[in-house]
Formats: structure tokens, sequence, C-alpha cells
């Protein structure tokens, strides 16, 4: 054995990391955006407050921040952890979950109690029973389209996808046509409702939706390893001793759960996840998701925290930060598109 044989044999770790360099920058990146997520979350919290630290007024305002931080984190743990599932067992990384029509079925709901009710409606059915509602009809949806796999087994993942393509494709005509015929205010109310931002998230959801993702976000990182050979394909998974669909619906029903909270919580974001599961792919070198999953949930995290207080207290553009989001998100998603038809 050579010399340069052994320095490379030595440098090698039984890991998911091929050396033990690999895992110092994992470890490296990860700690640094912790750091960095952390002090923009301070930012958000302290940053510019209008009264002084020691008038008795501070912390009350820090604590209404705290509701938009705390949905700036349901929605990252959403976001990302559903994305990186999804395409994880669909074998494709140009897909989102929100295939499946979630924020369809969200603008569909929204608007046809404007169309049939009007505004008053919609605005004093904000509370958790509304909340909770909205994400039962969302998981419901999802669970239709899952049945498909369990009632043909000659169905496979594909064609759940073009049905929830279809429905969400219905579902978006209806709530166009719905919008087009309301009265200016009213449709200046529900567009402030559709569109996806923090400040939708009312305080009374996070009694259903922290225990409801804490619960997914905890049951799939102990589906992690399962989920590693899952990502192999069918038959390798077979091969393996896995019940291919019984996992896969697993998987995919707490990926509904995870999506339908986030969505009504902050609205609809279409790439959010997308972007935030591409960078990770191109940082973490390993295909372990005991190790994707913290750093998809941290650069989630940071990724919003940062884009909410450079636009806030720099840009002082309060209202376009899902529009920036969703902006980077779309062009790293058409980059893919035209990356893969380029070969």
């Amino acid at each position: 054995m050579t010399k340069q044989t052994q320095i490379n044999e030595s440098a090698r770790i039984s890991t998911a990391f091929r050396t033990k360099k690999e895992w110092r920058n994992f470890l490296l990146l990860f700690l640094s955006m912790s750091v960095i997520a952390l002090l923009c979350t301070i930012g958000l919290l302290v940053y510019k407050n209008p009264v002084p630290m020691t008038s008795p007024s501070f912390f009350p305002i820090v604590r209404r921040r705290i509701v938009a931080v705390i949905a700036m984190i349901l929605a990252a743990l959403c976001q990302s952890t559903a994305t990186l599932t999804f395409q994880s067992i669909t074998n494709n990384r140009v897909i989102t979950p929100s295939l499946l029509g979630f924020d369809a079925l969200y603008a569909a709901c929204n608007t046809a109690v404007v169309f049939f009710f009007g505004t008053k409606t919609l605005i004093a059915l904000d509370g958790l029973p509304a909340f909770c509602v909205q994400v039962i009809l969302m998981v419901f949806l999802a669970a239709m389209l899952y049945g498909t796999l369990l009632r043909d087994s000659g169905r496979d993942m594909q064609f759940v996808l073009l049905i929830g393509i279809v429905i969400g494709t219905g579902l978006r005509s209806v709530a166009s046509f719905m919008r087009r015929v309301l009265e200016p205010s009213e449709f200046d109310v529900l567009q402030a409702k559709l569109f996806g931002s923090v400040n939708n998230a009312d305080p009374s959801y996070f009694y259903a939706a922290i225990p409801l993702v804490v619960i997914s976000i905890i049951m799939l990182y102990a589906y992690a390893p399962k989920l590693n050979v899952l990502s192999l394909g069918k038959d390798v998974s077979t091969v393996l001793g896995l019940h291919h669909r019984f996992h896969l619906l697993v998987l995919l029903s707490l990926v509904s759960v995870l999506m339908a909270v986030s969505t009504a919580l902050v609205g609809s974001l279409t790439f959010y996840g997308f972007l935030v599961v591409t960078l990770v792919y191109r940082l973490v070198p390993t295909y372990d998701h005991r190790y994707l999953y913290p750093m998809a949930i941290v650069l989630a995290f940071l990724i919003i925290t940062a884009a909410y207080f450079c636009m806030y207290h720099i840009f002082h553009a309060q209202g376009v930060v899902t529009i920036i989001i969703e902006l980077f998100g779309g062009v790293v998603f058409l980059a893919m598109i035209l990356k893969k038809s380029a070969y």
C-alpha cells in the first residue's frame, strides 16, 4: 500500500460522509447558519423597537413580534421537510408538494366564502375552528389522491401527481372565475388573505399547528433510514425488504399534514421549499436524510428570517418578502428545468 493510499484511507470515515473533512465542513456550515439565523431572529424581535428597553411597553411589542417568528419557524419546518421528503419518494428534484393541489384548494375555499357569503364572513371565520377545517379539507383531498394507490396496485406515483395537477387546475379555474365577479373591495380583502405572509398567522392557530408539526417532524426523522432506501426506487427498496407502497403512503400522509398546516397558517408558498431543498442538495455532500433534514430546516429558517429582516429594516419593503422568496425560487426552478432539458 502506497503512502498516498494510506493517507486517503485514514481520511475516510464509515458514516454518511466520505471523509472527515466533509463531516467537519457540514458541521461548520450548520453551526454558522444556525448562528446567523439566531441573529436575524433577535434582530426581528428587538431591532427598531419604537420604545426603549426599559419601558413597560417594550416586552408587549416583542411578544407580538414573537407570533410572526413562530409562524416563520413553523413555515420553515413544514416547507423544508415536506419538499425534501416528497422529492425523495418521487425521485424527482424538479417537483414540489404543491402539485397535489393544496394551494389551489386553499384559494378555492376562501374565494367561495367571499363569493357566497361576503368578506364579513371571511373575517369572522378567522380562528382555530376555521384553521382546523382548512387543514382537514386539504388532508382529505390528499387522502383521496393516495387512495388511488391503494385501490389499484398498477398505479404509481406519477399517476397520483397527474390527478393532483388536474384537480389543482380545476380548482384554480373555478376560483379565478369567482374572483372576476367580486367587488373591488371584496377582491382586495380576499387577495390579502391569499397572499402568503407570516402576518396571516393567528396565535390561536398554534394550539393545533405546533403539535401537528412536531409529531410529523419526529416521525419523518425516525423514518430517515427507511427513506434513504425508498429514495433508491421501488425495485431496490423491495429487494432490500421494505414494503414500498405502505411506507410511501405513510410518508405522503405526513407530507400532506405538513403542507396543509403551512398553507392554512401563512398561505401559499409554492417555491419556498423548492428553493431550500435545491440549495441543500448543493451544500450537503450526502444523501442521508438524517443530515439533510436538519440542514434543510436551518437553511429554510435562515432564508425566511434574513429576508424579512432585510426587507423590513434595510429596504423598508414590508409587503414584498414572500414575493422575493418566490421569485428566487421560481428562477431556480426554471434553471433546473433548463438544465435537465439540455441533457
